[in-house]
């Protein structure tokens, strides 16, 4: 009997169905990715962006800051040994200051301190600087403040290396003057931070870093000052070495830089304060010191920890400030007396001087 068909059976043709079209009736020799996009996954075509003369920096003009790390990134691959060279003086200096501040026993230290600010500012000062000094090791804040002090003594050696010439090069140049005065007016205006992500980029962090990013930022005072008071000297003295038959190197040396050492100094004591300042904000940078001690209390919320960072700074920066306002003191506000039959050292050479 030949086997009959059902005429029911819709097997076949939904076998066909199935082969010829998916669930959202996609046709199954279509490609699944093929033709248009799918409509689900697919991202809205973008808008075309007009110029808007309401609004004209919805969208940035200029790309400052893709430029800037470009410069950088060149920078850092093309110059980074030079940048590694000029750590070995710095980092050189440094150890040899901490040694030192470090090496010394505390008490010993203090004694030192005291007669130096007894011989440059009189037994007042030697007083205040030996009670100071002894209230910033009560406090335990000893060995940080030597670390700080010693990162200070560095930037401030370098920024009178640095600063003294090049002051005196532009006082004696107007024309270089008008080109680097806007830079230092650039480097005065320019924000603490800001100096700091290039100089990682450049140096790493630690505290050789800490000094070089501090000296480019204290370093501005010290050379406006010195064109200041080299231009400050009267022009009848100047008129009347040369009348004497002064060479120019006479003329710098004897005539105007002692009678411009007051603003000269006047810079000396901006630069210090700038560095001092510019240190304990280094701290983010992983320098050590006074600072970190700030800056650790304020990421604990101990404010115990940050009050005693934050007192050895402040006493250490009125030393300092007292220090060299008195270096600068004009000789004659001193009196006709030679420096070598003051102070302690006076109470030594005093028998021996008529």
């Amino acid at each position: 009997m030949a086997e009959q068909t059902n005429p029911w059976d819709t097997a076949p043709a939904a076998d066909s169905a199935a082969q010829s079209a998916d669930a959202w009736g996609t046709p199954s020799g279509a490609p699944a990715d093929g033709g248009g996009a799918d409509w689900l996954t697919s991202a809205p075509a973008p808008a075309p962006e007009h110029f808007n003369i309401m609004d004209p920096f919805h969208k940035t003009l200029i790309p400052l800051d893709s430029w800037v790390t470009e410069g950088i990134d060149w920078v850092v691959t093309h110059f980074r040994p030079v940048f590694q060279g000029i750590r070995v003086p710095v980092d050189y200096i440094l150890n040899g200051f901490q040694q030192l501040l470090l090496g010394m026993p505390a008490p010993v230290a203090i004694i030192i301190f005291a007669l130096i600010a007894w011989q440059i500012s009189g037994l007042g000062m030697g007083v205040a600087t030996l009670v100071s000094l002894i209230a910033i090791g009560a406090i335990g804040a000893w060995s940080q403040a030597m670390i700080t002090l010693a990162l200070v003594l560095t930037a401030l050696l370098f920024c009178v290396v640095i600063g003294l010439p090049l002051g005196i090069w532009l006082a004696r140049s107007p024309r270089a003057a008008k080109i680097v005065r806007p830079l230092l007016d650039a480097m005065q205006t320019t924000p603490a931070f800001v100096y700091l992500v290039p100089i990682v980029m450049l140096f790493g962090i630690g505290n050789v870093p800490g000094v070089v990013v501090t000296i480019i930022f204290a370093l501005p005072p010290i050379v406006r000052l010195t064109i200041l008071g080299i231009n400050q000297v009267p022009a009848d003295l100047i008129e009347a070495s040369r009348s004497f038959g002064a060479s120019p190197r006479q003329m710098l040396f004897k005539v105007q830089l002692p009678l411009a050492m007051p603003t000269i100094m006047a810079g000396v004591n901006q630069t210090l304060m700038l560095a001092l300042s510019m240190v304990v904000i280094a701290s983010m940078i992983a320098v050590g010191g006074l600072g970190q001690m700030v800056l650790r209390g304020i990421g604990r919320l101990d404010m115990g920890l940050a009050t005693v960072g934050g007192v050895g700074i402040v006493i250490l920066a009125i030393i300092l400030d007292r220090l060299t306002q008195a270096v600068g003191r004009d000789s004659r506000s001193r009196g006709n007396r030679r420096w070598y039959t003051t102070g302690p050292v006076g109470l030594i050479t005093r028998p021996f001087v008529k």
